[in-house]
């Protein structure tokens, strides 16, 4: 039997940080997945790497990430794009909001910058000026492509680290014992860690089925959306709107957010929590999004597996309402499904050296590497 220091289950942005983290430790990691390869939310995102939108240790984490995706893309090609992001403040009350995160930001030593209307325009000509009514920029917010992040720092944790990555190699039961963690997979292959860590995003059915039922996760459904390319478009980095400002947790640590109210023109948008997203592909494409609904992690069938041509249209008809170049071009549209907690991440130790670490939510991208980072050298 083949020994690891440590095993991951999932090879998920939250799993491959957990192998890429304890790699550099200079830990023995076997890496594995159930499917060809990662097709869950990790791959169906927009790519935004936003430490912008996010409070507390989730914020730090995401500082974290960002300083190791620049560190890794000088060395090997993960798609990291450092061109920042910018919150577009529609209305007085989102002005106001973006005013105060940009203190907060200040006492955070992450910088922040409010751009008039006029500077927004300048900077972000495919606005319309109707929409537009200032914005706050954060230059150290970066993007990376979805479909390619993943499967590139896999590469990269195989050729520098030597990390033992088996895809096809669904897991389906351990063993707990004084010499460490025994996985048997599919196939009967058996393999020791003397620890394991599960990051199962979603998949709650082939592991532990009652502990996730009973857990208080939710799986969230997101509708995107994805143009033609558009050559003689160019977006300037991570494009964010008024309903962001309105959702992010970064903005609810604001004194005026306690006081806002919904206007009627967003009642039914907020209805399907849809808030607007672009963000430019490499081939020039851009995706845009997206909607959230939810459904308890025992009944995630409820969410369906269809995409909602309504919500589509919700989201296309606000996009027209914030920007200039046609969005009715739509080359794919998809759902993505996330876990997320109450408790903003669900971690267990089952038994000794056995850990469960999923519902990440909408941070993963984000935050994981550093997140990782810290729990990895709380075990070794």
């Amino acid at each position: 039997m083949t020994h690891f220091d440590l095993i991951v289950v999932g090879a998920g942005i939250l799993g491959t940080s957990h192998a890429l983290q304890a790699a550099r430790l200079g830990k023995k990691v076997l890496l594995l997945e159930k499917d060809n390869f990662p097709t869950n939310a990790t791959v169906r995102n927009f790519g935004q790497v936003v430490p912008s939108g996010l409070s507390g240790r989730w914020h730090r984490y995401g500082q974290r990430s960002i300083e190791l995706y620049k560190e890794i893309q000088a060395e090997y090609d993960i798609s990291v794009r450092a061109n920042g992001s910018v919150y577009v403040a529609s209305d007085e009350p989102e002005w106001q909001l973006a005013h105060e995160a940009e203190e907060l930001f200040r006492d955070k030593a992450y910088p922040a910058q409010l751009l008039s209307a006029e500077e927004t325009l300048a900077r972000h000509p495919y606005l319309k000026a109707s929409y537009v009514k200032g914005s706050l920029f954060f230059p150290d917010d970066v993007s990376v492509e979805p479909d390619r992040l993943v499967h590139r720092l896999i590469q990269y944790i195989q050729q520098k680290y030597g990390v033992m990555y088996l895809p096809n190699t669904a897991v389906l039961d351990f063993q707990s014992g004084a010499e460490g963690v025994e996985v048997v997979t599919a196939r009967r292959e058996k393999f020791k860690g003397q620890q394991v860590v599960i990051c199962n995003g979603s998949e709650f059915r082939l592991l532990f089925p009652d502990l996730f039922a009973s857990s208080g996760l939710v799986v969230s459904k997101l509708q995107m959306l994805q143009t033609l390319p558009l050559p003689n478009v160019t977006l300037a980095g991570n494009i964010l709107t008024g309903l962001t400002i309105r959702r992010y947790e970064s903005f609810e640590e604001c004194p005026s957010f306690a006081q806002l109210t919904t206007p009627t023109h967003y009642e039914e948008l907020k209805k399907w929590g849809i808030h607007l997203l672009f963000k430019q592909a490499m081939d020039g494409s851009i995706i845009i999004g997206d909607s959230h609904e939810y459904a308890p992690a025992d009944r995630t069938d409820e969410l369906g597996f269809d995409v909602k041509e309504p919500i589509n249209e919700l989201i296309l008809r606000e996009a027209e309402r914030i920007v200039e170049f046609p969005v009715r071009g739509i080359a794919r549209a998809w759902a993505g499904y996330y876990a997320q907690h109450p408790d903003e991440i669900l971690e267990r130790e089952i038994a000794p050296g056995l850990h469960i670490i999923t519902g990440i939510g909408g941070k993963g991208m984000t935050s994981s590497l550093g997140y990782a980072e810290e729990k990895v050298k709380e075990w070794f």
